[in-house]
């Protein structure tokens, strides 16, 4: 037997997994490496955070990253970036190991989600010929394991596809194995470029997990269009100091989406700055302050999660739940003020609350995924396995 299957082979009867998990989602702004102790599998798992860090983008590797989406990106460039983004990883894996002092050896599997580039969900793509979701990655994962020396467990979204699925929000697999409630409805809101939520009841039942609209995509891209020098809108102070505009909020909510049968699932190929202009001019709000702008964009992103959650009947069918957010929005407090009056029966909190770190989760729930892909049920063999 060649002697990394049978260490595979290994891996999956071992009682426990060291097992790196990484995620770079739609902000582009950097990439969250979790290292996690992986107790067991399936109901049985047990996860201990061991490291985390988050290792910014260079801002040319952004600038490469963001011209995908704005389709002004050669196939050549494409092509380079799927290795070259891998191999970037990679460096940034070895250096966070030796800051933490742990071996390559040392390490189990390494969980990396790479870099969606494009999204198409069949209500998306919209083409006759093909009815079918699809959706891209870019990061390979034979890249990150040839240069690590750990196995690589990657592209977790395609088999997600091919069984007839959008391919996102992969959150629920894990959500549900780390956040289960036998005694509180629980709602567990990714405030990320694209928000979404995975509903998890305290009975017995299925849960729900989706998309909801934008969620910091545009307050991003708004910030660093109108200041110069700022990436974000940091603590959403911004926001703050502007006032929403209602016939704008109107028009952006007016986009067949927010009212899609959930679950769904969307990206910033949708929600861009191009949907965001067409709807200024639609009512003649393109001379709006920047913080008008945002404070109406923060109320969008809330809206969106608020038509979500009342939309899937989780609030006035299942009683009042306990919100628990997490990502970068999570930080806004713009944002989650507007999440609260718009959910004003929720109890909110930090996931950081359920013993993970809010800006951690993410990476934290690929590794989940891979220890799973290697060592748990069928049905949650996501991802390929690259050999070092």
């Amino acid at each position: 037997m060649n002697p990394v299957l049978a260490r595979l082979f290994t891996l999956a009867q071992q009682p426990a997994r060291r097992v790196i998990g990484l995620m770079s989602g739609t902000s582009l702004d950097g990439l969250d490496v979790a290292l996690c102790r992986c107790q067991g599998q399936g109901p049985a798992l047990r996860v201990t955070l061991e490291h985390f860090a988050t290792v910014p983008y260079a801002a040319d590797l952004q600038q490469r990253l963001r011209a995908i989406s704005q389709l002004t990106v050669a196939l050549q460039d494409l092509t380079v970036l799927h290795a070259e983004l891998a191999r970037r990883h990679a460096r940034i894996v070895l250096d966070c190991l030796a800051a933490w002092d742990v071996l390559p050896s040392d390490v189990d599997l390494l969980a990396s989600h790479g870099q969606t580039v494009w999204h198409a969900p069949r209500h998306q793509h919209q083409r006759t010929d093909f009815a079918h979701h699809a959706t891209l990655q870019i990061g390979d994962g034979d890249h990150l394991a040839a240069l690590t020396g750990i196995v690589t467990v990657a592209d977790f979204r395609q088999k997600h596809v091919a069984h007839g699925l959008e391919g996102a929000p992969l959150a629920g697999y894990s959500d549900k194995l780390l956040f289960g409630s036998a005694t509180e409805n629980r709602l567990l809101l990714n405030l990320g470029g694209i928000a979404n939520f995975t509903y998890l009841p305290a009975a017995p039942g299925p849960g729900l997990t989706t998309d909801t609209g934008p969620g910091n995509t545009l307050l991003d891209a708004v910030t660093r269009q109108h200041f110069p020098g700022r990436l974000y809108d940091e603590d959403g102070a911004l926001a703050a100091q502007g006032s929403v505009h209602p016939g704008l909020l109107q028009e952006l909510l007016a986009h067949p989406f927010f009212l899609a049968a959930l679950p769904k699932t969307t990206g910033p190929e949708l929600f861009g700055l191009q949907y965001l202009e067409a709807a200024q001019a639609r009512t003649r709000t393109t001379a709006l302050p920047p913080a008008d702008l945002l404070a109406t964009l923060v109320e969008l992103s809330a809206a969106g999660v608020a038509q979500a959650v009342q939309q899937s009947g989780t609030e006035a069918e299942r009683g009042a739940l306990a919100v628990y957010a997490s990502g970068g929005g999570s930080h806004n407090t713009a944002l989650m003020a507007a999440l609260q009056r718009h959910l004003p029966a929720a109890r909110f909190a930090a996931i950081d609350a359920l013993g993970i770190p809010a800006d951690a989760k993410e990476a934290v729930l690929f590794a989940v995924l891979a220890n799973e892909t290697i060592a748990g049920h069928p049905n949650l063999s996501l991802g390929k396995i690259c050999l070092p």
